[in-house]
C-alpha cells in the first residue's frame, strides 16, 4: 500500500468549494487536477517546465492514468499530494502518486508519459538531461527498463 514515505515531493492543496459535488465530498475526476498540479510544481522544481524541455528539444505525453479511491476528501481539508518518479523505460517513464489527508491516504495511482521531439512529436530516448536531474532529485530507487 502506498505511504507517505515513499515519496520526496509533495505538493500541498487545500479543497476548494468548486471542487466537491453535491455528495460534498471531491469529485472524482479533481484528483487527476491535483495530481496535475502536483505533476507542474514537480517539474518546475527540477527545472523541467515544459517551456525549458521544448527549448532542449523534447517534450512528454501523457498515455496511461489510473487512480485508486480509497477515501474522500471534503471541502476545506488541507491535503498532499505526494509525486515521484518510478521507472525509465527506453522513451517512456511511469510517475507514481498518492493524495494524503495526514498519513491516511486518500487515493494513490500512476502515470505514463511518452518522451518526443519537440517538432515532430514521434516518439525519442529519455533525454541524459531529463533523467540526470531526476535521478539527482530523487531520493527512492527508480526502476529502468533491463535491455533484452
Amino acid at each position: 500500500m502506498t505511504q507517505r514515505e515513499d515519496f520526496t515531493f509533495f505538493h500541498e492543496h487545500r479543497v476548494r468549494w468548486a471542487e466537491v459535488d453535491p455528495q460534498a465530498i471531491v469529485f472524482n475526476a479533481n484528483y487527476f487536477v491535483f495530481v496535475d498540479h502536483a505533476v507542474t510544481e514537480y517539474f518546475r522544481a527540477n527545472d523541467l517546465m515544459w517551456d525549458r524541455t521544448l527549448e532542449r528539444g523534447y517534450d512528454f505525453f501523457t498515455v496511461n492514468a489510473n487512480c485508486n479511491f480509497r477515501s474522500p476528501a471534503k471541502l476545506d481539508e488541507l491535503i498532499h499530494i505526494g509525486f515521484r518518479c518510478k521507472r525509465f523505460g527506453t522513451s517512456s517513464v511511469d510517475y507514481a502518486f498518492g493524495i494524503f489527508r495526514g498519513d491516511e491516504l486518500l487515493a494513490d495511482g500512476t502515470m505514463t508519459y511518452v518522451c518526443a521531439d519537440a517538432e515532430t512529436r514521434r516518439p525519442k530516448p529519455l533525454p541524459e538531461d531529463y533523467t540526470s536531474r531526476i535521478l539527482a532529485f530523487e531520493k527512492h530507487p527508480i526502476e529502468t527498463k533491463q535491455a533484452a
